[in-house]
């Protein structure tokens, strides 16, 4: 009896070892993690920067190194601006050449003015000559009739009103040619003060190249390439170096269709470097391809449609890069896990030695 007894629990041992054996390799399906964990291989990458010259020239320094942490606003590297010095001398003397002319513009115009006031005194002082030869022919003619005075007089007086009243009209008319000239000499006056602003125009866009010629980093990153050499003349756009933005590093790995589609932006994901292999990287889901990467020759069945793989980002906080800045460095492979239920907690593969 108690040799039965034995064979049955030994029986129900070996159901319940079988069952949880069963229940293990569903749980994790062979790979040690469960159905909830989905995860892709991928290498540390990061936003790169070019340091490019603006317009071309010879390099005449540059003060980093391959592998030097930079700041935002550093100077990496200088340009020659022995043209452009050249240039700008040239646009400050044109600047000032332009002003002269403006005030002698201004002087032509005052003249001007004075030509004007003073044809108007003319134009005054002829219509009174002609008011007074008008007034004379009048008192001629009337003592003509009462025959006290001769025919020559009259003529004499119709002769000097006549020449008194050509006299106004050309008066009149210096007044519209001076005004005329005020006009002409006021265009001049735009003309030369377009001339000002065009030269000021000139010096701060040299100004500008100049600035330009100084390089710096447009944000915080490590100098990745050094391309250019002192001495190297570059055309425009012409790279000097290759900065890498530490602020903005992920892993890209892909993923297939059935676990893309589980994905939300901002999951949560985890990082295992193959360098660092116990300590584990907290990240976050921060873009996932709307188009598969690559695909099967032909797509017909649902079978095939499951191998379309899609691009994913796992983004590491930047707060935790600053942190470990020193560390930091691309081109890493290792692992990314996404965590496609966000009710379901995390194994402890993966939570333990969470890098904070």
């Amino acid at each position: 009896m108690a040799k039965r007894n034995g064979g049955w629990l030994a029986a129900v041992l070996v159901v319940a070892v079988g069952g949880a054996a069963f229940y293990g390799w569903k749980t994790y399906e062979g790979d040690g993690l469960p159905e909830n964990i989905a995860y892709g291989n991928g290498r540390i990458e990061a936003v790169e920067i070019d340091i490019s010259t603006k317009t071309g020239g010879r390099v005449k320094d540059i003060l980093v190194g391959e592998g030097d942490f930079v700041t935002s606003g550093q100077v990496l590297a200088v340009m020659e601006t022995d043209q452009l010095d050249a240039r700008r001398r040239q646009a400050v003397a044109e600047h000032r050449r332009a002003l002269i002319s403006v005030d002698t513009a201004g002087s032509v115009v005052a003249q001007r003015q004075a030509e004007r006031e003073a044809a108007l005194a003319t134009v005054a002082q002829r219509e009174a000559q002609l008011s007074a030869a008008e007034t004379t022919l009048a008192r001629t003619e009337r003592l003509m009739e009462s025959r006290t005075t001769s025919q020559q007089v009259v003529d004499d007086d119709k002769a000097a009103a006549a020449s008194a009243r050509a006299a106004l009209a050309a008066a009149q008319a210096q007044v519209l040619a001076a005004e005329a000239a005020i006009g002409a000499a006021r265009a001049q006056v735009i003309d030369a003060e377009a001339a000002v602003a065009a030269a000021a125009a000139a010096i701060e866009s040299i100004d500008a190249d100049i600035a330009d010629s100084t390089l710096r980093a447009p944000r915080d990153g490590r100098v990745q390439y050094r391309v250019a050499q002192l001495g190297e003349v570059l055309g425009a756009g012409g790279r000097v170096l290759n900065i890498v933005d530490l602020s903005d590093v992920y892993m890209a790995f892909f993923l297939p269709t059935a676990e893309v589609g589980r994905i939300a932006l901002g999951s949560e994901a985890r990082i295992v470097l193959d360098a660092a292999p116990a300590y584990t990287i907290p990240a976050k889901v921060s873009f996932v391809a709307d188009v598969a990467q690559f695909t099967p020759k032909t797509v017909e069945t649902d079978e095939e449609r499951q191998k379309l793989m899609f691009r994913v980002k796992a983004e590491i906080p930047e707060a935790l890069l600053k942190k470990y800045i020193q560390q930091v460095k691309t081109g890493l492979p290792g692992v990314a896990y996404v965590n496609l239920d966000p009710q379901a907690a995390w194994p402890d593969s993966l939570t333990t030695n969470l890098v904070q």
